[in-house]
């Protein structure tokens, strides 16, 4: 979609990045780290400044107390996070869950490791997990499940309940659950982000999964954080070590520091972006589509058929070409194979400028004013 978003000279909501760089006292770090030095391999389990930060992290938010030398691992990015996590914990005929629609590299990741995935999938609109259907999923060859929570692409944020509910099975077929978690500060009206691993039991049984590039607004960084307990992460950073080796030191020193920016960081930052959202919640409903609930991340769901549509991919393509706005069907964060996605929904990105996202409500309004 950004491809063809170019092509066209379309307003880009499809892929999810900021269009403004994060603190400036973060990137002045960096920069200064940079030219200090020195710039040669970093410890393959990440500088201890940022281990170190990343302890005291978890301790801030979620009372979770973790060792830094032995519990935390820095990575390039979540995504090559969770590829380490596959790739140290799944094998040739092994089984991992998935809940469906799921971030797109889920599938590919694991397939590369020669295991099978089992499908939930997510009832919309209210998308919530059934505990019945996930017990139907796992089997005697089932090794871990994965979650994702606040939720890309849904936007929603899993509740204390459906946690629960994982953590039971977890413990009842003595499963892995890794945790993807990159959107854990994005989550807005008040709402709480509850790690998996703060439940009881839940604690040596998690690989719990963050990105400074989303907290902290620096996609461009990949630096991700890994946090569980020492075999998991042992397990974790072997495989990490054979798929990046390590990540560029003057990025971490600068995130260390980031680590440690004050409350009134964070208030200001979901603020910004629960704004933005409820700016591109109204733009949409003017413009004639009905909206689902988002409660977190960059992201907002429409359901097409409030403006007389029924295939997700024929409209974003449409909407791309005439309407001048990109966006990106649910149904390509489900498994080719998954034949009953449903292809009434579409999700937009809300974390761009005001004015960028007034611009896409606008064309968006003029578009199916006169035609839907």
């Amino acid at each position: 979609m950004s491809a063809l978003a170019r092509k066209h000279n379309a307003i880009n909501l499809g892929q999810g990045f900021p269009d403004e760089d994060g603190p400036a006292e973060i990137l002045a770090l960096a920069a200064q780290a940079t030219i200090d030095g020195p710039n040669q391999y970093a410890p393959v389990e990440g500088i201890p400044e940022l281990r170190e930060a990343l302890a005291r992290d978890n301790k801030r938010f979620y009372d979770l107390d973790v060792d830094p030398a032995t519990e935390t691992l820095v990575t390039s990015g979540a995504t090559e996070g969770l590829a380490a996590a596959f790739f140290g914990f799944l094998a040739p005929g092994d089984e991992a869950v998935l809940l469906a629609p799921f971030y797109e590299c889920y599938a590919p990741q694991i397939e590369a490791t020669g295991a099978t995935i089992r499908f939930v999938n997510l009832e919309p609109p209210a998308w919530r997990l059934d505990a019945d259907t996930l017990e139907a999923a796992i089997t005697k060859k089932t090794k871990l499940i994965v979650i994702n929570t606040p939720h890309n692409p849904l936007g929603k944020v899993m509740t204390r309940g459906e946690l629960e509910i994982i953590a039971a099975a977890a413990s009842r077929h003595d499963l892995i659950v890794i945790c993807d978690e990159a959107y854990e500060h994005l989550v807005f009206d008040g709402r709480a982000h509850i790690p998996l691993m703060s439940l009881p039991d839940m604690r040596e049984r998690t690989i719990r999964i963050g990105s400074a590039g989303k907290t902290f607004s620096v996609t461009g960084f990949r630096i991700g954080f890994v946090t569980g307990p020492a075999d998991l992460v042992t397990g974790v950073m072997k495989a990490h070590q054979h798929l990046a080796y390590t990540s560029p030191a003057p990025l971490q020193k600068a995130l260390a520091m980031g680590l440690g920016l004050g409350d009134e960081y964070y208030a200001r930052f979901v603020a910004d972006m629960q704004a933005k959202r409820d700016l591109m919640d109204t733009g949409l409903r003017a413009a004639g589509f009905e909206t689902l609930p988002c409660e977190g991340t960059y992201f907002i769901t429409v359901d097409i058929r409030s403006v007389g549509r029924d295939d997700d991919a024929a409209f974003c393509r449409e909407i791309t070409e005439k309407a001048k706005v990109a966006a990106v069907p649910i149904s390509a964060f489900y498994h080719p194979t998954q034949k009953d996605a449903p292809r009434n929904y579409a999700r937009f990105c809300f974390c761009k400028k005001p004015e960028i996202l007034e611009a896409a409500a606008k064309n968006l309004t003029a578009y199916f004013g006169g035609s839907a």
